[in-house]
């Protein structure tokens, strides 16, 4: 039950850390508990049926991401709560569907007063930092105290869609050209990015090291860009499949006898016009093969420096992604649908000296690692408010009582009303208004190739048809179709009305720039110089070199020209 929040005390002891519970407002965290790190890292647009994790025939080279799944908790089966950048972001970060809290496309802004994970940690006493993309509107930080890169796409309301114009393709949308010139690059706006978000991510665990016993425990988000597309990745992870014959999409869809979504994301992507070789296939392919083994390289590297910086057996590791590519299975490329190479993502949790490895078979979410990393840390979410994800603990314990069900909501480019998603056991249940139902049993079927719901299995089978009967009664339950569809378009065109204002006379840019100030770094006349040494060197060592049992040391020559 709800707290009564007229009994809730209207503000805390002064400097005393508040944490928002299920039963309402308690003490943080207690003086001398030792919390564990949290290190978040995850990729863009990784399809988790692609990975030798989850499938054995994989062809990509990923020695890192497998050792860390084998002592990680695995989850098999886990999806985002929208196959598109933004919505599933936000979604992940408060742990919402996408249609409570407004988040309907890349370039919808949510409300600041949403709690995400990142509130709910800095009230347990944690410093939250963000490396890397997470493509907020607006607000660029919603919880996190310190942000330490600007993010790769823009913070405003440029990419709104338009259901208004269906047909209209606009140029921001993903079109052919990543397939066409898919290859080597020597630099990529990709590269740059990523690049950056390492060298921000690792100099930030140094510099947490150094600062001593005292300092708090971080939750450090890493997002990085790759293996978004375009389909291009420097010589070396390239180099790495120079023998491999890089298979090709094991399912081929006639464009004719595509589902309707699917016949608008080809035409939206620029890509009903298109055929493509084998060898343009093959080189994409490659490209998002080398992009991977990218991504693969950052998380060893990652993993090194906690390990160096002995922070690694205090710190659980999270892995996952905001949804995946189809990579040109059924025709298609990049995400927006439902099928699993779109929508299935990753996600290891690994703290060994809690919970022993294993796998999950269970349908999980992304919308559930809210609830997790507050149980991980010994708090709750606020009973007074929503929320839709589901804690992760009896998963991760091994023990009875975990869940088995993932909802998706979708009003993107591509779709023209609101696309849903139930899946439940071994069933996919995908409506739209605009499209009809689909049903696929994933045990029996697992490529997706026999739609339960159009090939008249469910009016010739009794059990199917009361299957599908029940999905259909539920989403229609959960669901308020027309009610959503005026929703999605009043702020479309609330959005491209303030758009179309903001980009006259002078341009204000909504996106972030983090503080970067050379006059705080490294040796200063301003800085005290005990203040210089506590940061020049880990591990600490006394004036005889010999390792100290701190990073605080009372003099280290050399540090200031001695």
């Amino acid at each position: 039950m709800a707290p009564d929040l007229n009994s809730l005390p209207s503000s805390p002891a002064p400097g005393k850390a508040v944490n928002l519970t299920r039963s309402g407002l308690t003490s943080g965290p207690a003086p001398g508990e030792k919390l564990p790190n949290i290190l978040y890292i995850m990729a863009d647009q990784l399809a988790a049926p692609l990975l030798k994790m989850y499938n054995p025939d994989s062809q990509i080279k990923t020695p890192n991401l497998d050792a860390l799944a084998a002592r990680s908790v695995q989850f098999d089966s886990a999806y985002c709560p929208s196959p598109l950048c933004a919505p599933s972001r936000m979604s992940m970060i408060t742990g919402l569907l996408p249609m409570k809290i407004g988040a309907y496309d890349n370039a919808a802004s949510i409300s600041s007063d949403i709690p995400t994970y990142a509130h709910y940690l800095r009230l347990k006493g944690y410093h939250t930092v963000l490396a890397g993309k997470m493509h907020f509107v607006g607000d660029q930080l919603h919880g996190y105290e310190t942000r330490l890169t600007s993010d790769i796409y823009p913070g405003d309301y440029g990419w709104a869609v338009n259901w208004d114009e269906p047909d209209t393709r606009l140029e921001w949308y993903h079109n052919a050209s990543s397939i066409l010139q898919a290859g080597v690059c020597v630099r990529s706006n990709q590269l740059d990015y990523d690049e950056e978000v390492m060298y921000r991510s690792t100099q930030f665990l140094y510099d947490h090291v150094r600062e001593g016993p005292g300092a708090r425990p971080f939750s450090l988000t890493v997002s990085l860009t790759h293996p978004h597309d375009p389909y291009t990745i420097e010589q070396k992870y390239w180099d790495l499949y120079e023998d491999v014959d890089i298979e090709l999409p094991k399912v081929k869809i006639p464009k004719e006898e595509q589902d309707p979504h699917s016949k608008r994301l080809l035409k939206v992507c620029d890509l009903w016009d298109n055929e493509f070789t084998d060898e343009q296939i093959k080189r994409a392919r490659r490209a998002y093969y080398g992009a991977v083994s990218y991504v693969d390289d950052c998380v060893g590297k990652l993993l090194d420096v906690l390990k160096k910086c002995r922070l690694d057996e205090n710190t659980i590791v999270v892995f996952s992604g905001d949804h995946g590519d189809m990579l040109g299975e059924r025709g298609l490329w990049y995400k927006m649908s439902y099928f699993e190479s779109s929508v299935r993502v990753p996600l290891l949790i690994s703290y060994p000296s809690q919970f022993t490895p294993h796998r999950v078979k269970a349908n999980v979410s992304t919308l559930d690692i809210l609830p997790t990393m507050c149980d991980l840390v010994g708090t709750k979410p606020a009973s007074f408010l929503p929320m839709d994800g589901v804690s992760l603990l009896p998963h991760l314990e091994d023990r009875p009582g975990g869940h088995d069900e993932v909802y998706a909501e979708y009003t993107g480019e591509g779709t023209v009303r609101p696309l849903m998603m139930i899946r439940r056991g071994k069933w996919k249940y995908i409506t739209c208004p605009a499209d009809g139902s689909q049903l696929y049993d994933l045990e029996a079927d697992p490529l997706e190739l026999v739609d339960l719901a159009r090939n008249g299995a469910a009016a010739a089978d009794e059990k199917t048809r009361r299957i599908l009967e029940g999905f259909e009664a539920e989403a229609h339950a959960k669901w308020d179709f027309d009610a959503i569809t005026r929703q999605v378009f009043e702020s479309q065109r609330k959005r491209r009305l303030v758009w179309g204002a903001l980009t006259r006379g002078k341009f204000t840019s909504w996106d972030y720039d983090p503080i970067d100030d050379g006059r705080e770094k490294y040796i200063r006349s301003h800085i005290p110089l005990d203040d210089l040494e506590r940061r020049a060197r880990f591990p600490a060592v006394d004036a005889f070199g010999r390792e100290a049992g701190s990073a605080l040391v009372a003099h280290q020559a050399g540090s200031h020209e001695e």
